[in-house]
């Protein structure tokens, strides 16, 4: 198996044993990071953009399954309103039935994608894609929304391999969250982190790079989420653009 699809099976079963574990009160429980939504309206939304990947991979009418999901609002919606709209119209499931969904989706995204090259480009919310980057996109929204769970209902869950993947993605994409923005990088941009276990992860361009980013693998990731500012973390950055790589890494693709 790919190691990121590998990855992404993890992270899936990580969640679900968490999921598992809890009860009525547990599915009910506010989210903090994602303000309006409780637990259960979290696993919605991944068994939804599970749905999304699933109809991609398999070349099956993406779009459809969209306009389903958001009845009829997409695309004329942005993609947070078209989310909140997912999640509004899908809200109201028992956790049983939205667990069984959960894990029924997440085995068939893996199967898919370990059956198929991953070269194979993909119809995705921001166009085509890769399937791996869509496999490694997957990986780090149920990764960051394993966070968001855990921290809502008191679990901590250890920081694994599997974020390595997610850092790639994030230095990776470094050229396209910066034209989302409206900016333009002065120069390649390396980053030198160091993993949860102490080993050191380099993503280095093949010029020379203007700009190194250093600090915690833990801590990109997080902040490449969105789950934190840089300036509370042990992140570093030199050189011209690193003030706004810090600002603008994201983790999509």
């Amino acid at each position: 198996m790919d190691r990121v699809v590998a990855a992404l099976a993890g992270q899936q079963d990580e969640l679900t044993t968490l999921l598992a574990g809890l009860d009525g009160a547990g599915w009910s429980t506010p989210t903090p990071r994602c303000p309006g939504w409780d637990v259960a309206d979290v696993v919605l939304h991944m068994v939804q953009s599970h749905e999304m990947a699933i109809a991609s991979a398999t070349g099956s009418g993406f779009a459809g399954v969209v306009a389903r999901l958001t009845a009829g609002a997409w695309p004329a919606a942005t993609v947070d309103a078209s989310v909140a709209l997912m999640v509004a119209n899908g809200r109201g499931l028992p956790p049983a039935e939205l667990l069984d969904r959960w894990t029924s989706g997440a085995a068939r995204l893996v199967e898919l994608l370990d059956g198929m090259n991953l070269s194979t480009r993909v119809q995705w919310v921001t166009g085509e894609l890769s399937a791996r980057s869509m496999a490694t996109t997957r990986l780090a929204e149920v990764w960051i929304h394993s966070g968001d769970i855990a921290d809502a209902v008191g679990v901590r869950l250890p920081p694994t391999e599997s974020l390595r993947e997610i850092a790639r993605l994030a230095w990776r994409t470094l050229p396209y969250a910066f034209a989302r923005a409206g900016r333009t990088l002065t120069g390649p941009v390396a980053f030198r982190l160091t993993s949860p276990g102490g080993d050191a992860w380099d993503f280095v361009p093949d010029e020379p790079a203007t700009t190194t980013i250093t600090g915690p693998a833990t801590d990109l990731c997080a902040v490449a989420a969105q789950r934190a500012g840089a300036a509370a973390t042990s992140l570093r950055g030199e050189g011209p653009d690193a003030q706004a790589v810090l600002e603008l890494v994201r983790t999509y693709a």
